[in-house]
């Protein structure tokens, strides 16, 4: 077994909600990172803000942001979201457990600080599982193309499953 799963599918197919359910039951794997959320307002989605394992809070686009870096209408806040990640202690040796990052997709990889992240991350002694965009070039290309990774599409039909699958997978002594 590879020691990175990359989660892939669909917008809405349930990555977000399966990284949520893999750190719910991740117990004893001491994990760390972030996810991210929808931001609503009156029922419509305004933005996204993101949620680390450490409590911290962050916005990461939002349509009232203004800035040089936008995905459709939202303006991509990246100085916000280094902050963000600078306050997650994902190199201090002490983490020495599961790696979550959701999602590497093409807000996150504005960021050079987050890429070179997770290039560093994915190579490391560490677990990842991460989220990454169905499509794209780049870093979201490359990483799936990893062979330390295998990389696992989310459908309607498997996301109950997977989170289960996935923790069970992390706690096998099979995994480097």
């Amino acid at each position: 077994m590879k020691k990175n799963i990359l989660v892939t599918g669909a917008p809405g197919a349930g990555k977000t909600t399966l990284v949520k359910k893999i750190l719910g039951g991740s117990e004893g794997l001491h994990a760390i990172g972030f996810y991210t959320e929808e931001i609503r307002e009156g029922g419509v989605r305004k933005g996204f803000s993101l949620v680390a394992t450490t409590g911290a809070r962050a916005v990461l686009a939002h349509e009232k942001i203004k800035s040089p870096f936008k995905v459709g209408k939202y303006g991509v806040d990246v100085g916000c979201f280094e902050r963000f990640l600078a306050s997650i202690p994902f190199r201090e040796k002490s983490v020495d457990g599961l790696v979550v990052i959701d999602e590497i997709g093409k807000m996150e990889c504005f960021s050079k600080v987050f890429t070179a992240l997770v290039a560093e991350l994915l190579a490391s002694d560490k677990r990842v599982v991460a989220t990454v965009a169905l499509k794209g070039a780049g870093l979201i290309e490359s990483v799936k193309k990893r062979s330390d990774s295998d990389v696992i599409e989310v459908t309607r039909e498997n996301r109950d499953s997977l989170p289960g699958e996935i923790l069970d997978r992390l706690r096998s002594p099979n995994i480097p």
